[in-house]
């Protein structure tokens, strides 16, 4: 078991139910009154590995973000996009993410708080790749070639997209930087 504090609370009107929360700096796992020692000891590991998943899930602080952006940018843009905030938003309908170059700022949308990090990643990513170069032309997509993970996060949101029915515009694709035999853009 963890060494993490956690205080057990049995109660008789609880039938099956199992759950689990965070009180005063422990860990509350409140069991029924009738569960055996050994069952209290599997369902306490069990919501703990719960509670600790439910935590890394949720959304990241907008100084969390600021601090993936700018890991990011060194790691993938030597370090040339810099934004001035980026932070969580709710009323993007048509697009996972938008920047505006002019004062720096990134909104993702609240869409992406469940999704996989290297989705979420890509998201920031792209919106600091605005941030050097509008559109979706060739020099943009040369700066994001270097994330091992592209073209896996944009199927994976591709993915989502079509199976929740969502409308997301889908100019991304202007230009790949991807050429043919004859050296003309696809």
């Amino acid at each position: 078991m963890s060494t993490e504090d956690v205080e057990v609370r049995r109660s008789a009107r609880r039938r099956r139910t199992v759950s689990a929360r965070r009180e005063n700096g422990r860990v509350v796992v409140l069991i029924p009154a009738s569960m055996s020692r050994a069952d209290e000891r599997v369902w306490v590991a069990r919501m703990l590995d719960k509670l600790k998943a439910g935590e890394r899930r949720r959304r990241p602080s907008d100084k969390d973000l600021m601090a993936r952006a700018t890991d990011l940018s060194g790691r993938y843009l030597g370090g040339h996009a810099r934004p001035r905030s980026i932070r969580w938003v709710s009323n993007q309908r048509s697009r996972w993410g938008s920047c505006t170059p002019a004062d720096g700022s990134i909104r993702l949308s609240d869409r992406l708080q469940d999704m996989p990090n290297y989705v979420v990643d890509y998201v920031i990513l792209h919106e600091l790749a605005h941030l050097l170069v509008a559109g979706h032309n060739r020099d943009f997509w040369t700066l994001l070639r270097s994330y091992p993970k592209l073209e896996r996060a944009r199927g994976f949101l591709d993915g989502v997209a079509l199976a929740k029915g969502i409308d997301i515009a889908d100019d991304a694709d202007e230009d790949l930087g991807v050429e043919d035999a004859e050296g003309a853009s696809a």
